[in-house]
């Protein structure tokens, strides 16, 4: 039998700080060595090659402390929220 119920995925309010603090911290590494961050981020998120994130100030070392998906749960989540709020940024 298939399940048609859809699976909820919910993140706690100290993983949504870890993962803001993780992708702070990678993007100054990457904007420090001159790179987008941009690119190297959905380079690494649609690869998972974590090659894309650089190995200055320990980057790619703190953006596996975390699950891609989780980083990008709250990336998605602060996008959908300024969208409801009506801010450009």
């Amino acid at each position: 039998m298939i399940d048609s119920e859809t699976t909820r995925f919910e993140m706690g309010s100290e993983r949504k700080i870890q993962a803001r603090e993780i992708m702070t911290e990678v993007m100054q590494a990457l904007e420090e060595k001159g790179y987008n961050p941009i690119n190297q981020l959905v380079g690494y998120f649609v690869s998972g090659d974590p090659t894309y994130i650089t190995n200055h100030m320990g980057a790619r070392a703190t953006i596996r402390r975390m699950e891609r998906d989780e980083l990008l749960e709250v990336i998605i989540r602060d996008y959908v929220q300024q969208l409801k709020d009506g801010s450009d940024n």
